[in-house]
């Protein structure tokens, strides 16, 4: 489509430095197509890595406006002094930290004038290589508005408490948001000793520096906590809603070679659970059994993606010996796939996400609240079964089930195993009960925003457009 209320600032440049990772890269990118969308700015990623980028990476960048962008990879950096166990946190921001030089040396000879400099969310160090060089440093948030208030008030907890946030006998009371107990707070915060804690911490102190955050949200999902990050207070800065930024596209391009595709054609309308715990998502052999299970039991449709084990139990007392452990499909009960080849589908590995979700026949999706895959099945109405895993999807959870209410949560023994019974019941409550039906509802409405707030005159695009004309005028 034609760039909607163009800016044109004569051949300047944005600069974009993502952490390593697809799963930061792709945000970043869905970014990029929006303001090629709608202005006239040049773009350019530089991105530092730990190891010699992949073709999905590649990949992904390619597929942006040649003429627009231009992409290019820092040497990798050495790691090699980092525990094996350290968190992801630590290695993403080190692997930036560690690539600065390297960035300098970038920028001194690029021909390039910047005028912006964004970053995700633990790229703040970048933001000395932007004053030196007087560039203005943004920061693009890819999550929620209520993980950017905790982002926010995060030095002030990190004063006031003085135990594990997880020990809190009390939930954590963010402005206008939903409260959450400190147990569902995201991974790197739950141990402070932790390297990936001080990294967090080092990093939110740091997003007073930015001239503005923009947040992948919108208003009708997280209304309260935006009207907070909104209010224009000394010391804090603006806060812009530019969401829902979602992938359309790129992987989603490939051939379908799973046949998730026909099989949908072929199923009444709204009627199949999608069962899918994003790229990196895994579960233990016990819980795969149980969800097997309570598929089964729930008497509905589903299409699930089924990825092999997270752990090292395979010993004959679960397996045969002439099992493939690398096959996923082996480690579902035997006869499961016999007995529901009528009504279930199971896939090893990756189907194309953004395609299911937008298939009439897609009624529901059991998702691990990655927020990306939450956004895609807000554009598309599909209501949600709350699964979190890990990252910060546990306070996603509590977000779309106890704040934006399109979500059910199956509850899980003191082990943490959720058992099958309470899987079939929560599966058939979503696609057949009264509960499932207000969902459904509710997810409509917030379909219906969606397509509003990216619209030539909705709210995330009038946001966006006010960030534009910042770099316009810091030309």
């Amino acid at each position: 489509m034609e760039p909607q209320n163009h800016i044109s600032p004569s051949n300047n440049h944005i600069l974009i430095i993502p952490t390593p990772g697809m799963g930061h890269l792709i945000p970043l990118i869905q970014l990029a197509k929006r303001i090629l969308q709608l202005t006239s700015f040049h773009i350019s990623f530089i991105i530092p890595t730990e190891r010699p980028p992949t073709q999905a990476q590649k990949g992904a960048l390619a597929a942006l406006l040649e003429e627009k962008t231009s992409y290019f990879f820092l040497p990798p950096v050495n790691l090699d002094d980092v525990p094996s166990d350290a968190m992801i946190e630590t290695r993403l921001s080190l692997t930036l930290s560690r690539s600065l030089p390297a960035l300098r040396s970038h920028l001194k000879e690029s021909k390039h004038r910047f005028v912006t400099l964004i970053v995700d969310l633990f790229g703040t160090d970048a933001f000395e290589i932007a004053s030196e060089f007087g560039i203005s440093p943004y920061i693009f948030f890819p999550s929620t508005a209520m993980c950017l208030s905790l982002f926010l008030h995060l030095p002030y907890l990190d004063e006031k408490v003085l135990c594990e946030y997880r020990d809190m006998q009390e939930p954590v009371l963010l402005p206008g948001c939903t409260p959450v107990h400190g147990k569902d707070l995201l991974d790197p915060v739950q141990d402070r000793k932790n390297e990936a804690y001080k990294w967090v911490l080092h990093h939110t102190k740091r997003y007073t520096l930015a001239e503005a955050i923009m947040v992948n949200t919108f208003n009708e999902l997280e209304e309260g906590a935006l009207n907070f990050l909104q209010k224009n207070e000394s010391g804090k800065p603006m806060v812009y809603p530019v969401g829902p930024l979602v992938q359309i596209g790129s992987g989603d391009d490939k051939v379908d070679e799973s046949g998730a595709l026909n099989w949908l054609d072929e199923q009444p309308r709204g009627s199949v659970l999608f069962v899918s715990f994003g790229s990196g998502g895994t579960l233990s052999y016990k819980q795969i059994v149980e969800l097997a299970h309570g598929l089964e039991m729930s008497d509905q449709r589903f299409l699930w993606v089924l990825r092999s084990p997270n752990d090292e139990i395979l010993n004959v007392t679960y397996f045969s010996t002439e099992v493939d452990k690398k096959n996923p499909l082996d480690y579902l009960p035997k006869g499961f796939l016999e007995r529901t080849k009528e009504r279930g589908l199971v896939i090893p590995l990756w189907a194309p996400q953004m395609k299911i979700l937008s298939h009439p026949s897609t009624g529901g999706f059991l998702t691990h609240c990655g927020w990306n895959s939450i956004l895609e099945s807000v554009v598309n109405g599909v209501p949600l079964i709350a699964w979190p895993l890990y990252a910060e999807q546990k306070m996603n959870a509590v977000l779309i089930t106890d704040g934006m209410k399109v979500a059910l949560r199956p509850n899980s023994d003191e082990n943490g195993l959720v058992g099958r019974g309470e899987i079939g019941m929560v599966v058939k409550g979503l696609m057949e009960g009264e509960e499932g039906k207000k969902i459904r509802n509710r997810m409509k409405e917030l379909k219906d925003a969606s397509i509003k707030v990216v619209g030539e005159d909705g709210s995330s695009t009038k946001s966006f457009l006010e960030v534009a004309q910042k770099w316009k005028s810091s030309k």
